[in-house]
């Protein structure tokens, strides 16, 4: 009797033992980390990033921790990483004091996209099913020419130290800086030339090149100013080798000024003649309260008053 107490107690134990394992087990403390990790962000081995509404994601040397002996298996866990996560473009800006980097990203498959004074921004597109769509940097150069015209019915010009022509008279103006609206490039262009102060009046033209510095292709915005006061010609002595006051007639047939900007010249006597106007007003984005200058076409105000008696 005994025996067969403990033998049913056995048999009892195995059977809850067994069915406890098949039904109830649980991982062991290990199984947990390595269950936990394939859930959780490796926040330590990969770069952290910012990520952008295009499934984009930039890595800033400037604010990620960087141990460059660590830095090549760190790099393919994160490339690892994002491609399980369908990023499709990386961005890498690399400051200048960590260009040792550099070596390393280009062996990764990055190329440089574009570079500016501090850094250099190297790219990598991920997708291998479809061709890269990422979008080339700035390659137009803009610039900004002033038709500055008095009272007196003259033209602004001048003559540059390095000019192409040599003695040759064009428009002051130079190239717009990074943030500068059109009007306030071409008012500050024309005193730092000149010293002469303006006022905007109208866009007159858009000339549209190729081929120009650094490659890129040139747009060049002519503005038609007026002086704000009766300044004197004071030339900018690294840049300016004469400045004068030439009138119209004199401007339009002198044969050192270019064919191209005497039409500048004859574009502009048609608007003022015609009363045509092309403004520059400031608006804002409904959306993204951004503001910006919107060139709008003004028409002649008797060509307004018969639109409005046909109606």
């Amino acid at each position: 009797m005994f025996l067969c107490y403990r033998t049913s107690r056995l048999i009892k134990k195995n059977f809850l033992t067994s069915t406890f394992h098949e039904t109830f087990s649980r991982p062991s403390f290990n199984q947990k980390r390595q269950l936990k990790s394939i859930h959780m962000e490796p926040k330590n081995d990969v770069f952290n990033g910012t990520r952008d509404r295009y499934k984009g994601v930039t890595v800033s040397t400037a604010s990620e921790r960087l141990e460059i002996a660590k830095f090549p298996m760190k790099l393919q866990n994160s490339l690892e990483y994002w491609q399980e996560r369908q990023c499709r473009t990386v961005w890498f800006k690399v400051d200048v004091g960590d260009s040792e980097v550099v070596p390393i990203l280009a062996k990764n498959g990055f190329n440089f996209h574009h570079a500016k004074e501090g850094f250099v921004m190297m790219v990598k597109w991920l997708p291998t099913d479809e061709s890269s769509n990422v979008p080339v940097f700035c390659h137009t150069m803009v610039g900004v020419g002033g038709l500055v015209i008095n009272n007196r019915d003259q033209v602004l010009s001048i003559t540059e130290k390095q000019a192409i022509i040599a003695g040759s008279w064009k428009l002051p103006g130079g190239y717009v800086e990074p943030g500068e609206d059109l009007v306030d490039a071409v008012i500050r262009e024309v005193q730092e030339e000149t010293g002469i102060k303006t006022k905007f009046l109208s866009l007159v033209s858009v000339r549209h090149a190729h081929g120009f510095n650094f490659g890129c292709s040139d747009l060049y915005f002519v503005m038609a100013l007026t002086p704000t006061e009766d300044g004197e010609l004071v030339n900018c002595p690294r840049e300016i080798a004469d400045s004068k006051w030439m009138h119209f007639d004199e401007y339009l047939t002198h044969p050192n000024v270019h064919e191209t900007n005497r039409s500048f010249l004859r574009t502009y006597l048609h608007y003022r003649n015609t009363g045509i106007k092309i403004e520059c007003n400031e608006h804002e984005h409904q959306v993204l309260r951004r503001k910006y200058k919107l060139f709008s076409f003004v028409p002649p105000q008797d060509s307004v008053t018969n639109v409005k008696g046909n109606l």
